[in-house]
């Protein structure tokens, strides 16, 4: 049993206001993994208070960024190095397949290294030439850190969702707060380590485990300067209204409900088979999920039986396992949800195609739900227009390409999407038509260069490469 029973605060492990520790239970049998300590409202405080005495008075923010990017490539290379370590960790707390969070680490390292290239390349200073070549004037634009930084995280992927916050925030010369959830409390201790291990200095950055009504008092903390959170679209509104009021800087990842657009030349297999990564990745419990599937009506048929035989081959059970495929809600709350919005589909008259709202046989000791498809889908059912957050695949039928585009964007969410075509100049000119903040074509993964987020309701701002790391900069300008 793991036992986490000090806050990391400011770059030491130290007494928690709260002595009572929290049980980390197993999605998959609800055994205990491990007991944590849980902060409140007075460690955010001292979390804070060390973070802007370290911003304002310390040597973080003035030191030169070649030495941030050294401490920042020595916690990147011991979190490879303790790679299986965290993959089973967080295997453990989420019920996440272990092979998502194996497979996952390679990325964690690539989107690690985009940052890393970008405050590299980044001219943090640099003199303009003047307009007027008669004018001996000339502007000095710096780029500088924001200040004290609040990150909050969510419980699905908390490895990826930490370290694109705290990378190009700690690049850029911040200080960092970063909330992370309950859940969560084995593998974010594990981080702190690394951190400390990294020689990340005192005060720069705390890791505090910790519920939503801590988190909005972190959120609305005084000394916060910037909120950078991954969450839901309803706790992103809230975080939005509060940064709004205090006019601090903020960056929002939250919800998607994702369209997969299945061309009429498309090799309905191959496509198929790309959704088994692309709407089914960590349970379902992924934000870039890909869970409206639209079918052109001339093959409809052919997509939602290959569809159903594709979730019925998937192996649901204990993540341990490596022939598991999909694992356990992270929660009973969260299982009882997915539950719920498979007894929508029902009740709001789709076909069910396989699956159901029973949990799977002989795993009713865990938070388990039977990975379900539904046809005959009406874009305006809510299953097609609310984010279930759990293996469930709604499919579309539309009559033309227009049709197709014109679905993909009826939805408030603009998060991911995805194109499947014989002809890729073609599916990229489709990418084009559909406002979402990311499509990939014929399965594509994901780039850590280019910059990643959401249109409408999936967020504000971006993440990832140059760009995510501009997130974290003021830029000041001095005029000679």
């Amino acid at each position: 049993m793991i036992i986490y029973d000090r806050l990391y605060i400011a770059g030491s492990w130290t007494e928690p206001s709260d002595p009572e520790l929290l049980d980390i239970l197993s999605p998959h049998d609800r055994t205990v993994l491990g007991r944590a300590a849980q902060a409140r409202p007075a460690d955010v405080d001292r979390a804070v208070a060390a973070a802007r005495a370290a911003f304002d008075e310390g040597t973080w923010p003035r030191t030169a960024p070649a030495e941030r990017i050294a401490v920042l490539r020595r916690l990147n290379a011991l979190r490879e190095e303790n790679a299986a370590k965290i993959a089973a960790l967080m295997s453990a707390e989420n019920g996440s397949a272990g092979w998502f969070m194996r497979a996952g680490q390679a990325g964690l390292s690539r989107q690690a290294n985009a940052y890393l290239k970008a405050a590299e390349e980044l001219a943090w200073e640099e003199t303009l030439a003047p307009l007027d070549p008669a004018s001996t004037a000339r502007s000095v634009v710096r780029r500088e850190a924001i200040g004290v930084v609040a990150a909050v995280i969510p419980w699905n992927s908390p490895f990826s969702a930490s370290m694109a916050k705290i990378i190009p925030a700690l690049l850029a010369g911040n200080t960092v707060v970063l909330k992370v959830s309950p859940e969560n409390s084995l593998s974010m201790g594990f981080l702190a380590d690394l951190l400390q291990q990294a020689g990340v200095p005192e005060g720069v950055i705390s890791v505090l485990p910790a519920d939503r009504e801590t988190s909005e008092y972190l959120v609305s903390h005084r000394d916060v300067d910037k909120i950078a959170f991954t969450g839901s679209t309803a706790a992103g509104r809230r975080i939005a209204s509060i940064a709004g009021q205090q006019l601090k800087r903020v960056s929002l990842e939250l919800g998607g409900k994702s369209a997969a657009v299945i061309l009429p030349d498309a090799d309905v297999h191959k496509a198929v088979q790309g959704l088994k990564f692309a709407s089914l990745l960590n349970n379902g419990e992924a934000c870039i999920a890909l869970t409206r599937v639209l079918a052109p009506r001339s093959r409809y048929e052919e997509v939602v039986s290959e569809l159903k035989e594709l979730v019925e081959s998937l192996k649901v059970g204990d993540p341990a396992d490596p022939d598991t495929f999909i694992g356990p809600m992270v929660r009973r709350d969260q299982q009882q949800r997915v539950r719920d919005y498979i007894e929508l589909g029902l009740k709001e008259g789709a076909r069910l195609v396989t699956g159901g709202p029973q949990v799977p046989a002989g795993l009713e000791g865990g938070y388990y739900v039977t990975p379900t498809v539904f046809a005959d889908v009406d874009n305006s059912m809510r299953i097609a227009q609310e984010e279930i957050f759990g293996p469930v695949l709604v499919v579309i039928g539309y009559e033309d390409e227009d049709e197709a585009v014109r679905i993909a964007n009826d939805s408030e969410f603009g998060l991911s999407g995805g194109v499947w075509s014989a002809d890729e100049a073609h599916a990229l000119a489709v990418a084009r038509r559909i406002r979402t903040g990311t499509v990939t074509v014929n399965g594509a993964s994901i780039g850590f260069d280019g910059p990643f987020g959401g249109y409408k309701a999936s967020g504000i701002g971006r993440e990832y490469g140059a760009v995510g790391l501009n997130q974290y900069i003021e830029y000041k300008t001095v005029t000679l």
